[in-house]
């Protein structure tokens, strides 16, 4: 079955927060009339799409991940993605072509560490060239760089952007930490 275009940005929506979230943000984040988006929200739970952990909070499922084209991943896809890279994967942040900063991120956990540190100018120029996402595609994580993708589409900058890309990185060291020792949440 294939999603409309309005269920298939609520659930990026609902992907992207990486919480559950009021219905009221995710209408204004689609864009679209909260009544609208309500029934639509009330669709996609019907469907096993989407959950609600509260009464008026909503979060994403793994069927909801799975139809957006994202696989779940196992305990060693999980472990793989937050070791230590090789030299010659690690990510170098720059300023601008030919203007290294002269610090790299050996994992993903390291990332997260440094992503704040990094200036805003580092920031916006590699998301804009989509060099987050395939880094995070090359690690194996799918869904992080869907995430960085549906982060540029925000058109954030500045040090807004470094903190809600070091909090979605972050939240995904947790995520994948718990998946690697097979802790997992229930849904």
């Amino acid at each position: 079955m294939s999603l409309s275009p309005v269920k298939l940005a609520i659930l990026e929506t609902m992907l992207l927060h990486d919480k559950p979230t009021r219905a009221t943000e995710i209408a204004e984040e689609v864009g679209k009339e909260f009544p609208s988006v309500m029934m639509h929200i009330i669709g996609l739970t019907r469907m096993g799409y989407v959950y609600s952990p509260e009464k008026g909070q909503y979060a994403i499922t793994e069927k909801g991940k799975k139809a957006l084209g994202l696989d779940e991943i196992s305990m060693e896809t999980a472990k793989a993605i937050l070791a230590q890279v090789p030299s010659d994967k690690e990510f170098y942040f720059y300023e601008d072509i030919g203007k290294p900063l002269g610090l790299c991120a050996q994992s993903l956990q390291d990332f997260s560490d440094k992503i704040l540190t990094v200036n805003a100018a580092s920031v916006e120029f590699h998301m804009n060239r989509g060099d987050f996402e395939a880094w995070f595609a090359g690690l194996g994580d799918a869904e992080l760089a869907k995430k960085a993708a549906l982060l540029k589409e925000k058109k954030l900058n500045g040090e807004e952007l470094g903190r809600k890309l070091q909090e979605l990185v972050a939240n995904r060291c947790t995520v994948l930490s718990r998946k690697a020792s097979s802790i997992v949440p229930l849904q």
